[in-house]
């Protein structure tokens, strides 16, 4: 039988420079849609997993056109509510070398920025779902988003549903009189699974590595651990807790891996080496996209872990913010072969 996923949040326009210009060199946007859950919901599709995607889009050309877009990816786009002014906005401008990317967001007073508690009946959404994702981005959008998403994960735990939370924290996003610390650790509470970096969880929950020996080999291991367990301790009912582990040499050079802790040990999945990024936007959520798909298929964490990282690292070469791949390439590039070879 086909497991089934919801995600909520907000998704937004997408307006990137072309190539690599400046936004002061811009005379044209290229024009694709994406948000962390979304595009999480994309990569399960691509993998054969029934994806619900809800959010709130206007009821206008724009909010239909994106709906278009997620249906095109086999999103099951039925539970999306219609209401407010307009679709969230965010510029791109893609760096190169030594010059980071950056973005800007224009999502203030959105559809999905002032959906509030009632609007979405989350016994109906949820029912049959194996498992409900959220970000931290979702909370950090308004106080009636973040009560939304309490809603979802408090009927997912009645429900005895899986929560999955990408803690994803974007400091620009907090602008409503509430900081990260004083809503998440409420939301996070009722999760089961964690994604996150040490500085997400420092900034999100005020959790640091302890205990760590910065002169000892091993400091990122130690200091995944440490954070883990307190993640964990602080949280009881969550079971495991991931990092990706980004390498930065620059903005066309990354290394990338993962590791996860399941209240035992610490899995730690292969290093690649990416050497050409066509697009790192959307690293994060096609990480979560192939963990989920893992979790719910392989009952094996190591597997999981590795086919997560393995998703996510060719993320890197697709342009957009969705991950456009197939099990197959992932499991090839699992395999060992990295080469790129044209497949005829």
């Amino acid at each position: 039988m086909s497991k089934k996923v919801v995600t909520f949040g907000e998704i937004m326009l997408r307006l990137a420079t072309p190539g690599h210009l400046r936004f002061s060199q811009a005379n044209s946007f290229n024009a694709v849609y994406g948000g962390g859950e979304a595009n999480v919901a994309v990569s399960l599709a691509n993998y054969g997993i029934k994806s619900t995607f809800v959010t709130r889009l206007p009821d206008n050309d724009i909010g239909a056109a994106c709906e278009m877009e997620l249906k095109k990816h086999g999103i099951d786009t039925s539970e999306i509510i219609k209401g407010g002014e307009r679709l969230g906005i965010y510029f791109l401008e893609t760096g190169a070398v030594a010059r980071a990317s950056k973005v800007i967001y224009d999502r203030a007073y959105s559809s999905f920025s002032t959906i509030e508690k009632g609007m979405i009946d989350w016994e109906k959404v949820l029912e049959g779902a194996d498992a409900f994702h959220w970000t931290g981005i979702t909370p950090a959008v308004s106080q009636g988003a973040s009560e939304v998403c309490l809603e979802a994960i408090q009927t997912a735990n009645k429900k005895g549903i899986m929560v999955t939370c990408d803690l994803n924290y974007r400091k620009n996003l907090w602008k409503y009189g509430k900081t990260a610390r004083e809503v998440m650790p409420e939301l996070v509470a009722g999760c089961d699974i964690v994604l996150g970096n040490e500085e997400d969880a420092e900034m999100v929950l005020g959790i640091k590595p302890e205990g760590v020996d910065i002169t000892g080999g091993n400091v990122e291991a130690d200091a995944y651990l440490s954070v883990s367990q307190q993640i964990m301790k602080q949280f009881p009912r969550v079971k495991k807790v991931i990092t990706t582990l980004r390498g930065s040499i620059n903005a066309n050079h990354n290394t990338w891996s993962g590791v996860l802790y399941d209240g035992k040990n610490l899995y730690k999945a292969p290093t690649y080496e990416i050497t050409h990024i066509v697009d790192r936007v959307g690293g994060g959520d096609s990480f979560m996209g192939g963990l989920l798909y893992g979790i719910l298929t392989f009952n094996d964490d190591q597997k999981a872990l590795d086919f997560a990282v393995a998703a996510s690292c060719l993320k890197h070469t697709i342009y957009g913010d969705f991950n456009l791949v197939t099990i197959e390439e992932v499991e090839k590039l699992m395999a060992g072969d990295a080469s790129g070879r044209v497949s005829r």
